[in-house]
């Protein structure tokens, strides 16, 4: 377990603590990737939207290996929220040009918030939240373990 200042230059003390699980657990170099995305998403946004702001309560993680998953709880003492509020981002589509005036374009009308919650439903298995008064909000993410061969 890992506790830290919901500050942003702690959010790298967050990623390398899951990272060092999610390897000990045997997940490859992608899953890893998509791990540290999901927790400096989650981190950011427990700072930005639980706590309203940097140095106003902490982050506890911790994560769980299971025969057939990898968990990380992410846990705080913020407003709480419901995920299932928030709603798919915008996407409009950019065009056939990828670059130049196009993707500017694409970008600037694309509409901001949300994205941290689609790329974790996205990338992990599952993401579960919780909110208890006395706990405060709970939000897991899981990885399921690829099959093991049994030797």
């Amino acid at each position: 377990m890992l506790t830290v200042p919901g500050r942003y230059d702690q959010i790298r003390t967050i990623t390398k603590f899951v990272t060092a699980g999610g390897l000990a657990a045997g997940l490859d170099e992608d899953t890893i990737f998509h791990l540290e995305l999901c927790c400096d998403e989650a981190s950011t946004n427990i700072i930005e939207h639980a706590y309203g702001a940097e140095d106003a309560g902490t982050i506890t993680v911790h994560f769980q290996v299971t025969e057939d998953a990898f968990r990380v709880t992410f846990l705080d003492q913020g407003r709480p929220f419901s995920p299932e509020e928030v709603s798919e981002p915008a996407i409009l589509n950019p065009g056939d040009d990828a670059s130049g005036p196009a993707l500017t374009e694409f970008l600037d009308k694309m509409k901001v918030g949300g994205l941290g919650i689609h790329f974790m439903r996205k990338l992990m298995d599952e993401v579960l939240y919780n909110f208890d008064t006395e706990r405060g909000n709970e939000l897991t993410l899981v990885k399921y373990l690829p099959e093991r061969d049994e030797q």
